[in-house]
């Protein structure tokens, strides 16, 4: 296990409040093999609280216990859940059903988490958010996530056999991503490689992101209901995701004007994207195995993409679950907590701009950690 802190102490102004809502019934369900079950659709909002209101309240857990047996089974990983709630580290920064901030409206952010992942998988990243005046909701996707937690306290676990449909055939896929991975080439012809390699192997995984942006719509229908007193909709909505979730953002802000911004966090880019300009500000967050699978993200755009590239990472280091790992081949060599700055850093450079309007362009550099590239709107 790795030495460093459970659980990173957000930096911002506010405290962390969160609660959870579940939409109940939405469409029938079709990943449902064993009947005909209607789709629900969990999510897990986090929010700016006063930090003189917080004292007595109860920390949100960082997983439940469904999960931990979800994410055993999708990875194999043995998480103890009992010794993790016996140690007390399965505790999360943000308090359960704190009091929002009844005068001020503050800027909404969804996040969508990557494939077999769950809705506090990326946590730590959204509390900060939250810490820094966002409104963040993050949806969960039942069956392609590790647990879908109820409100009702049902849920529903992680169907294992979808991992065969991510790639078909699953060999010739494998094959097919290692070579996509290291094709040299300008990026569009990376761009088109890819579009092959999806087309071939990847329709199952592609057509998802359709239906993930179904379940995130009706979360964010509402939330917008619910909370609309204290959520500022004047820019519009910020959207991102880690690998599925980060392809979900991208297609959903292609086609639907409530979604003004977005950020890719190293997922390729499924999904049918035929015959479509971006016309919002994106940025992609990649390590360098994953390069090659974004690059469509830097054509046909009428506005700034931008691209952060991290050096010593894993697709693994961008979520929590590498404050568990040891550093290597999952997570990459890059020490959890510069890896969780440096993510952090990115978004609210990316959303303090686009949704909060405080500066030309995002406030972010190069250094020994991170490469960042602009790349102009198309003319």
């Amino acid at each position: 296990m790795s030495s460093k802190p459970a659980t990173p102490k957000p930096t911002g102004g506010y405290a962390v409040g969160t609660r959870t809502f579940t939409v109940y019934n939405t469409r029938k369900d079709v990943l449902d093999t064993k009947g005909d079950s209607m789709r629900h659709v969990p999510a897990r909002l986090y929010y700016p609280t006063a930090k003189d209101t917080t004292e007595g309240l109860v920390r949100a857990r960082s997983m439940s216990r469904s999960e931990a047996a979800g994410i055993r089974k999708a990875f194999g990983i043995p998480l103890n859940y009992d010794k993790m709630e016996a140690s007390g580290t399965n505790v999360s920064e943000a308090f359960t059903d704190a009091p929002f901030i009844a005068d001020k409206k503050f800027p909404l952010i969804v996040f969508n988490h990557g494939y077999f992942s769950y809705i506090e998988g990326n946590s730590f990243l959204l509390i900060e958010l939250a810490s820094h005046g966002y409104f963040v909701l993050s949806v969960g996707h039942p069956y392609e996530g590790a647990s879908a937690d109820y409100d009702d306290g049902t849920y529903t676990l992680v169907d294992k056999s979808l991992a065969n449909k991510m790639y078909h055939p699953f060999v010739g896929g494998v094959l097919a991503a290692y070579k996509l991975t290291r094709f040299k080439g300008t990026p569009a012809e990376q761009a088109e490689l890819f579009e092959q390699f999806q087309n071939k192997y990847c329709t199952f995984i592609g057509a998802r992101v359709d239906e993930w942006i179904t379940d995130t719509d009706f979360a964010v229908e509402h939330a917008k209901k619910e909370f609309a007193q204290y959520i500022d909709l004047s820019c519009g909505i910020g959207i991102s995701g880690h690998s599925q979730g980060g392809a979900v953002a991208y297609k959903a802000c292609l086609t639907d004007p409530e979604y003004t911004c977005g950020i890719n966090i190293d997922g390729g880019l499924f999904g049918d994207h035929n015959g479509m300009t971006m016309n919002k500000p994106f940025m992609q967050l990649s390590c360098t195995d994953n390069e090659n699978v974004v690059t469509k993200g830097y054509l046909n755009h009428t506005k700034p993409a931008y691209k952060v590239l991290f050096r010593d990472m894993k697709h693994m280091g961008f979520a929590d679950i590498k404050y568990a790992m040891k550093p290597g081949m999952t997570a990459g060599k890059l020490d959890a907590d510069t890896a969780h700055k440096y993510t952090c850093r990115s978004f609210l450079a990316f959303f303090d701009c686009y949704l909060k309007k405080t500066s030309d362009k995002p406030e972010l550099t190069s250094d020994g950690v991170i490469t960042v590239t602009e790349f102009a709107p198309d003319k």
